[in-house]
């Protein structure tokens, strides 16, 4: 830890502070909690949750059955509950997709195909952009470059 550093971490922490106290939370001094689910409100989890594990080819837990109350695709953290309410507007936050293997464009096509519906194209003339796509259920989000299509330009 360089000077800087040192003092920072003194008018962070202060100086009474035990070494072994002081050694815990250096390791990550603002970790209070872990996230581990998002979870997603639908109308049905187990047909929401399918969609999104093709979309990220990750199976659905292994006691998932449809008709379910919920469902849960761990590789992801996304868990997907059936609630009686409809979305009714804007999600406040949404995921970004890069695809892994193919280009935005080939990444787009493959998810209208898999029942996303296109909200807004903005992608651009020179390559940059995204677009904004929604799930079966309206659930907003973004597919990004690939990765390949970053470096490339």
């Amino acid at each position: 830890m360089g000077p800087c550093c040192v003092t920072a971490w003194r008018s962070a922490y202060g100086e009474g502070i035990p070494v072994a106290v002081r050694n815990r939370f250096h390791k990550n001094p603002h970790m209070t909690s872990a996230l581990r689910h998002v979870t997603i409100d639908c109308s049905d989890a187990y047909v929401l949750a399918s969609f999104w594990s093709e979309v990220l080819g990750l199976p659905l837990h292994e006691d998932d059955k449809p008709g379910d109350p919920e469902a849960l695709i761990a590789g992801a953290g996304m868990l997907f509950v059936t609630v009686p309410e409809v979305k009714s507007q804007k999600n406040r936050i949404h995921f970004d997709l890069q695809p892994q293997d193919r280009t935005r464009e080939e990444e787009v096509e493959r998810l209208l195909t898999l029942g996303a519906t296109l909200v807004d194209d903005r992608r651009k003339p020179d390559g940059t952009g995204w677009a904004v796509l929604a799930d079966p259920e309206g659930n907003e989000f973004c597919v990004e470059r690939s990765a390949g299509q970053r470096t490339a330009g």
